[in-house]
């Protein structure tokens, strides 16, 4: 069998694969990014935050996300019956990025990887990993080309970047369950043809149910008259509703009022698909000679759009250590890795337990609410849930239990 040898090898060129290429591009490394599919390829989580442009920038990627004409992003509104509010990102606590994207994830996913591969790495679509062993001095992978020709690659680091596909947990058995319940998302895209003025498209619209508080809807435009729709409940809710996915998803948003009225005119061209159980985590996000990036290694909740920066920051870090590693120091890949990266993952997870519990919401549709405060949460909602400065990043669960209490109806 072929044995091919390569410093860096990538399974998987979605965001956070393609954003570590361009880094180790940077850094003079040989990268191969293997990836399954043949992109463009549909997937979700398309409302980017503004934290994750500090690092496509940083992988030098910025130009071909501004060049490929996504929709603007400055904000989050939210709708609960007739109260709305919404966060400008530009008017937040923490310095940086205030603006971002809603991207198309096939085209935008697409736009990375061909970054990836103009900056030197070697991208292959079609190629599936099927063994890896990592029990040896370097990681060791046993591949499958598109004409079904087995070869073995060898590499002094390998990263997982599979995203939901979970390569490295499925065959390191690393997984374990997550402590969320069970939920799931119905989701399309539609021709939404909701008149100018009655719409913020610059922003990602997050609906509650009016009468369920663990049922939401997103909302997110795109710059070609589109939207992506889709709603988020627990699997026991969404099996209520019979028929295709699509006649499931319009019985769901006819529930609302105000969702039905904003797509009263929507052309629902597109099949609505499925996903449940979409919460993941591991015993580990690194071992010996490799690392799991993004949702590889967890998966939270996309109520906060939070995935894929999680990705790109899991690229940044990892990228980091395997910099001083090839400059002879010695990496404590828990410590420069793991806790930093599950340091902001633990905050998002804090505001995605109230937000269903329906603390959190209480909190954002309160009246009187501080300008201060809604500063400090507005970082968060653009992705800044690193930033230590923050009291509501560095005491995330006691500060947002205060507010909470001081919130309720």
């Amino acid at each position: 069998m072929k044995v091919e040898k390569t410093e860096v090898v990538i399974i998987g060129a979605g965001p956070s694969g393609s954003v570590a290429a361009g880094l180790l591009r940077k850094q003079g490394r040989q990268v191969l990014i293997l990836e399954r599919e043949q992109f463009p390829r549909f997937s979700i989580g398309e409302s980017l935050l503004p934290q994750s442009m500090e690092y496509i920038e940083e992988a030098g990627m910025l130009q071909d996300v501004v060049e490929a004409g996504f929709q603007y992003k400055n904000g989050a509104s939210f709708v609960r019956g007739t109260k709305y509010t919404e966060f400008d990102f530009r008017e937040k606590f923490t310095q940086g990025w205030g603006t971002t994207y809603q991207v198309q994830r096939a085209h935008f996913d697409h736009v990375l990887a061909l970054a990836a591969e103009r900056k030197g790495a070697t991208l292959r679509f079609r190629h599936t990993v099927e063994s890896v062993d990592v029990s040896g001095a370097t990681p060791e992978l046993t591949v499958r080309s598109p004409e079904g020709e087995q070869y073995r690659v060898q590499a002094r680091f390998l990263l997982d970047a599979s995203g939901f596909g979970r390569v490295l947990p499925r065959l390191l058995s690393l997984e374990t369950p997550s402590n969320f319940p069970v939920r799931g998302a119905l989701f399309t895209h539609v021709e939404d043809r909701v008149a100018p003025g009655t719409f913020d498209r610059n922003k990602i619209r997050i609906t509650t149910h009016p009468k369920h508080v663990h049922v939401w809807y997103w909302t997110i435009p795109f710059s070609n008259g589109r939207c992506s729709l889709g709603v988020v409940a627990k699997r026991e809710y969404l099996e209520q509703f019979q028929g295709t996915e699509t006649e499931r998803l319009k019985a769901i948003v006819a529930e609302d009022p105000e969702l039905t009225k904003l797509l009263k005119d929507a052309v629902w061209d597109t099949p609505a698909r499925a996903i449940t159980g979409y919460a993941a985590n591991v015993k580990s996000l690194w071992g010996n000679g490799f690392a799991l990036l993004g949702n590889a290694g967890e998966f939270l909740d996309p109520v906060f759009s939070s995935g894929v920066t999680i990705a790109v920051k899991s690229a940044s870090l990892a990228a980091r250590c395997i910099a001083r590693s090839f400059a002879g120091e010695t990496v404590d890949w828990e410590r420069d890795y793991a806790v930093p990266l599950k340091s902001g993952v633990d905050t998002f997870r804090t505001f995605v337990e109230s937000w269903y519990e329906g603390g959190f919401q209480d909190v954002i549709f309160h009246p009187n609410s501080s300008p201060e405060i809604r500063k400090m949460i507005s970082s968060i909602l653009a992705g800044y849930a690193w930033d230590k400065e923050n009291p509501f990043v560095a005491d995330s669960k006691r500060r947002l239990g205060v507010l909470e209490k001081l919130c309720a109806p």
